[in-house]
């Protein structure tokens, strides 16, 4: 797994675990949020890492730091993994992205696609996914989430690492 952490830039000055209970309650825009993940001020290491690919804890990492991403974020939860796989690498042929990545999430049901970029403001980032999402929509049934998202707080623009490339 650190092979793969390493093709992706990630703080990992702190990190979040999942907890079976609320940690957090946060109000953003108007909005409730409840935060099962609880923020480590320590620095992300491999035992942490291992821990997590063994499915003893799930570790999540920020995706925003001083208002920045290195990262946009597609994370599907829907039922037919293998089509979202090929449709999302066919529409990146189309509009010339050529560097992602695509990872096994938690269940056979979960993908994360990461698209590295260079240090890309919040708003920047929002146009991005708009485009990559509407083009998705074109093709199939909404089951994905984009991040980061500038309508959830920071702590909710975080991702669980992810478990093993997608082939």
């Amino acid at each position: 797994m650190i092979d793969l952490i390493d093709n992706l830039v990630i703080d990992n000055s702190f990190y979040y675990i999942k907890r079976d209970y609320v940690v957090e309650k946060i109000e953003f825009k108007n909005r409730t949020f409840y935060a099962k993940f609880e923020k480590i001020i320590e620095p992300l290491d491999k035992q942490i890492i291992k821990d997590h690919l063994n499915k003893k804890n799930t570790i999540a990492s920020p995706l925003i730091k001083d208002g920045y991403t290195n990262n946009l974020l597609l994370i599907y939860k829907g039922d037919d993994g293998a089509k979202f796989y090929h449709t999302v690498k066919q529409l990146f042929v189309a509009i010339k992205i050529e560097k992602y990545y695509i990872f096994k999430g938690k269940s056979e049901k979960h993908i994360q696609v990461f698209i590295p970029v260079d240090k890309m403001d919040l708003d920047e980032a929002t146009k991005k996914l708009q485009v990559i999402s509407k083009s998705l929509e074109l093709k199939l049934p909404l089951e994905w989430q984009t991040l980061p998202n500038i309508n959830l707080p920071i702590d909710y623009n975080i991702f669980t690492l992810p478990y093993e490339i997608y082939e």
